[in-house]
């Protein structure tokens, strides 16, 4: 993922001193309740890459009504900047590889990348490119971003948990962080429709993508 890390008028007479304190009361309880960086994290801001071994960039979708069937892109490209300073400064750029899909079963998996899904002859990518990034609560971050499958692109909400952040044995610095958000993949001309007799579809239309991330420190911190 750059994952780390886009008149009419109107006349109204003049509240009375004790309204107008009434109304900005509320207003600034809503500040003295916003969620602040934690000060720890501000060693963290820098550039990042998700390391592909100790990550998973997959989803998972209910199939025959009944059970659910998950899988992965195990080919992707990363560009991650993470500011624990200022959340809003952090942003992700990702690139999966349609061809990568793995969904353990080989003949499922060829019909994912064919035409009636993924088509990754004619749209080979998929992107995610992050526009705003807010923290929402503690050591959560809700990332928004345009999400690209098969040259139709949508917004999309990712929330984000930090987990924690360690320096391996081999003297990397690694920070994880865990993702997930829900789509309808129809929105995206992702549109198999085979139907069961019983009735409802083979393939349900809402996919929940995950998003398990290890990322490198890619620059000394700053």
């Amino acid at each position: 993922m750059n994952l780390f890390g886009r008149n009419s008028s109107f006349h109204r007479r003049a509240q009375p001193a004790a309204a107008a304190v009434a109304t900005a009361a509320p207003v600034a309880s809503a500040r003295a309740t916003a969620v602040l960086p934690d000060p720890a994290l501000a060693d963290l801001t820098g550039d990042w890459m998700i390391d592909p071994a100790h990550s998973r960039i997959g989803f998972s979708v209910r199939h025959a009504m009944v059970t659910t069937v998950r899988g992965a892109f195990t080919q992707y490209e990363s560009r991650l900047r993470f500011d624990g300073r200022d959340p809003a400064r952090s942003r992700a750029d990702l690139v999966l590889y349609t061809a990568s899909v793995d969904t353990g079963v080989e003949q499922r998996d060829a019909h994912l990348v064919g035409r009636e899904f993924l088509d990754a002859a004619a749209h080979p990518r998929m992107t995610f490119t992050s526009t705003t990034v807010q923290l929402v609560g503690k050591n959560v971050y809700r990332m928004t971003g345009d999400l690209t499958i098969k040259d139709t692109t949508r917004p999309v909400d990712l929330e984000l948990t930090y987990i924690g952040h360690v320096t391996d044995a081999f003297g990397d610095e690694r920070v994880g962080f865990d993702g997930t958000t829900t789509i309808n993949r129809s929105d995206w001309g992702l549109t198999y429709d085979a139907r069961l007799l019983q009735g409802g579809t083979m393939v349900s239309e809402t996919v929940r993508l995950q998003f398990d991330i290890a990322a490198i420190r890619a620059t000394p911190a700053v």
